[in-house]
């Protein structure tokens, strides 16, 4: 999200400074582990209705914000699939049916389409052999978080950015300089006291997540498969080169150490039974990181203006949605600091809570 608004700042001639207590190439972030599907459908069995419409919004403006970089961007909008063994039938019933209620309660939503033997070997032939059916979800896509973090670096620098790389900065010590209009706070688990009052009960967490990196060329999936199971459904997202992501922990938890065995041998005993070329693929990294979560699991976007001081706003929770729901957060904060007003937060739902000197007014729009 900081550098997506210091880009769209800076195009619209603002000054931007961005300050990042990480390095220029975003080691130690969560947008750099995540797999980056943009998923609502397959998304709206375990989200919130307003997620949903904030990830169908997206979609379409992913496309408009990596054409105007001039870096490319590895993006694919070629579906998701769904995949299930025999014995866990019962299981992606219930998933079918689940999405198919979603679909009648959003008509942005295109039906999951049910396919046999011949359409799967048809549209996913690598994986034919060893599954008779499948679901599709059409539109669905996805695209490289790698990629894209060095195109908004490079575009940062191109538009005359100053980018101050490894310094941590408190936002309400860069409210007291007089150079600043306004200060964005973007820092993601980084700004757990922020969102820590006694006003508010809807209180800042991380939420771990592994994942593990794959180079497997033996492995021809053409879009980001997942593997429907009782305690470890698993997704794997196909990058450009061969490069696979694959992934499905969650845990209630801000430990940030290494991968734990039990999830290793999990993720990768399920991925190989997805194709068997994945037994002879190379583990490039195996990687843990902390999803920023609110308490409601929903993002959020505070504004608060207080005299003397820049404005701020801060904006969080984006939780396991990050790139999915992205430039949605993205307009409506663009049009509050435009207008101070949202109009596309008001028709997706998202929450926008205005805070005045010491007191708060929650508005849910």
């Amino acid at each position: 999200m900081g550098r997506l608004l210091a880009v769209s700042l800076a195009q619209r001639g603002a000054q931007v400074d961005l300050f990042d207590k990480g390095n220029e190439d975003a080691s130690g972030s969560a947008a750099r582990i995540a797999a980056a599907m943009l998923a609502p459908l397959a998304e709206s069995v375990i989200t919130e209705d307003v997620v949903v419409r904030m990830g169908i919004h997206s979609l379409p403006r992913w496309k408009e914000l990596i054409s105007q970089l001039s870096t490319p961007v590895f993006f694919q909008q070629e579906g998701t699939l769904i995949l299930w063994h025999r014995q866990d039938a019962a299981e992606a019933e219930r998933f079918s049916k689940h999405l198919e209620k979603n679909c009648r309660h959003n008509s942005q939503l295109s039906l999951p389409q049910k396919i046999d033997a011949a359409v799967l070997k048809e549209i996913e032939p690598s994986v034919s052999e060893r599954f008779s059916q499948a679901l599709y979800l059409p539109n669905e896509g996805q695209l490289d978080n790698r990629q894209l973090l060095n195109a908004l670096l490079q575009e940062l620098k191109r538009l005359g950015v100053s980018c101050r790389w490894n310094v941590e900065v408190n936002p309400d010590q860069l409210r007291l300089d007089s150079t600043y209009q306004g200060v964005i706070d973007c820092r993601g688990t980084g700004a757990k006291s922020s969102w820590s009052s006694e006003a508010s009960s809807n209180t800042l967490r991380g939420v771990r997540g592994e994942v593990i990196r794959l180079y497997a060329p033996e492995v021809k999936l053409l879009r980001p498969t997942r593997l429907i199971h009782p305690r470890y459904p698993i997704y794997i997202a196909p990058k450009e080169n061969d490069i696979y992501v694959v992934g499905a922990t969650e845990i209630e938890s801000d430990d940030l150490s290494e991968m734990s065995v039990r999830s290793a041998m999990e993720l990768l005993s399920a991925v190989y039974t997805v194709h068997s070329g994945f037994a002879e693929a190379r583990i490039l990294e195996m990687a843990t990181q902390c999803r920023p979560t609110l308490k409601n699991n929903l993002p959020e976007i505070r504004m608060q203006k207080e005299k003397g001081l820049a404005d701020l706003m801060l904006i969080n929770g984006l939780y396991r949605h990050g790139f999915m729901i992205s430039p949605a957060v993205l307009d409506s904060a663009m049009e509050l600091l435009e207008t101070g007003e949202s109009n596309t937060a008001l028709e997706l739902g998202l929450s926008i809570n205005q805070i005045a000197s010491n007191t708060e007014a929650n508005v849910c729009v």
